[in-house]
């Protein structure tokens, strides 16, 4: 819902459809929570595939929003017909697709100001037996019920834990909230605030950094020691611009550091970098990258030694960062480097698609060798 969130705000009062992938099987091309929403007059935003199933899901649409009833739609590869509907993929989908208005979504006002505001929140909603109901999780407040205080109780306790991953996925329950039960399935979409990436040091590059990173949904800091450099007026695209030295300004924001988070170091100058990533190479940061050459970073790595980092602390260091894509320019650099992030993040081979076999969304592609 994040993705169409602006769209359908003003909608909300009058009856409009959101149609959410709630489930996927093989090479589907959207993951669970991705959205379409349609309104009362016909007008549609977001995917749910990509361009596949979205015409039906839009017929779907219609309907739920003249009958109000909520529906789950299930689309897999159509072996029998080129024009029926189906994933070219080969993939499966399900699509819960259900009503929007002030009867049926009392707390969708609620939902919709924590998404803008980075406020953690958790919509569950029954998609089995009870389809359609729906309960609202925050880290200090409940909202709604499924029809059963065990189950409540049972969905509260998972939401809270998926809340601290941003994970969103169907979990399944006996009617009381039972474990190892399939009685019951609710998806649980939890919405938390968008992930870190810092990028320090204000050059070319970096400004190209900020720009990759909020298109690929980071809350981007850029932060600089020299404040001549590090200004608003170079970094347009970035959410915070901070005069601070590196080290420093990073030590206090330790509490803002999990392994969702992208830490970019473009410095490449020791009397900024070493400091910095002695204490980067101390957190949970799921990426860890520095600029620089290749004596560069050899020297860096004396340094960090001597600082008693130890080799397996190092080895968390990528560096020269980015993927080899022979990059010249600020901007393709920047894409060099967010794709090794995407790459390190998906724990991917980052080898080309066409050297790999196997799944391509969502599996492990395996490499392509000759006899």
């Amino acid at each position: 819902m994040r993705d169409v969130l602006a769209h359908v705000r003003p909608w909300y009062g009058e009856r409009f459809a959101l149609a959410t992938v709630i489930d996927t099987f093989r090479s589907a091309p959207r993951q669970p929570g991705a959205s379409m929403a349609v309104s009362g007059d016909g007008v549609a935003v977001g995917s749910v595939s990509g361009g596949c199933v979205e015409a039906d899901v839009y017929a779907v649409a219609q309907d739920v929003i003249r009958t109000g009833v909520p529906t789950v739609r299930r689309y897999g590869v159509s072996d029998d017909d080129v024009f029926a509907i189906g994933l070219t993929c080969g993939g499966v989908i399900e699509v819960l697709v259900e009503p929007i208005d002030r009867a049926s979504f009392a707390e969708f006002e609620l939902v919709a100001a924590a998404i803008e505001s980075g406020r953690p929140i958790a919509v569950a909603t029954v998609v089995t037996a009870g389809l359609g109901r729906r309960l609202v999780v925050e880290p200090d407040r409940v909202t709604g019920s499924l029809g059963d205080p065990g189950l409540d109780a049972a969905v509260v306790e998972d939401a809270v834990a998926m809340l601290g991953n941003g994970s969103t996925a169907i979990k399944q329950y006996g009617a009381h909230g039972e474990c190892r039960r399939t009685e019951v399935s609710v998806f649980v979409q939890a919405f938390t605030p968008p992930p870190r990436m810092f990028v320090f040091g204000a050059i070319d590059f970096a400004a190209a950094v900020a720009r990759v990173g909020k298109f690929l949904g980071y809350h981007v800091t850029v932060c600089d020691a020299r404040a001549v450099f590090a200004t608003r007026a170079r970094f347009p695209e970035a959410d915070e611009v901070v005069v601070d030295w590196p080290h420093r300004f990073l030590a206090g924001a330790l509490d803002q550091i999990d392994r969702r988070t992208a830490l970019c170091v473009l410095t490449h100058d020791p009397k900024f970098d070493v400091p910095l990533l002695e204490l980067a190479l101390r957190t949970d940061a799921g990426y860890i990258g520095a600029m620089g050459s290749r004596r560069t970073h050899d020297d860096r790595l004396a340094r960090l030694r001597s600082a008693g980092l130890t080799e397996d602390g190092l080895a968390r260091l990528t560096s020269p960062t980015g993927l080899d894509l022979g990059a010249r320019t600020p901007e393709e650099t920047a894409i060099s480097i967010a794709a090794e992030i995407i790459a390190t993040r998906n724990a991917a081979s980052a080898r080309p698609l066409s050297t790999t076999t196997g799944r391509i969304h969502g599996g492990t592609n395996e490499l392509v060798t000759s006899a």
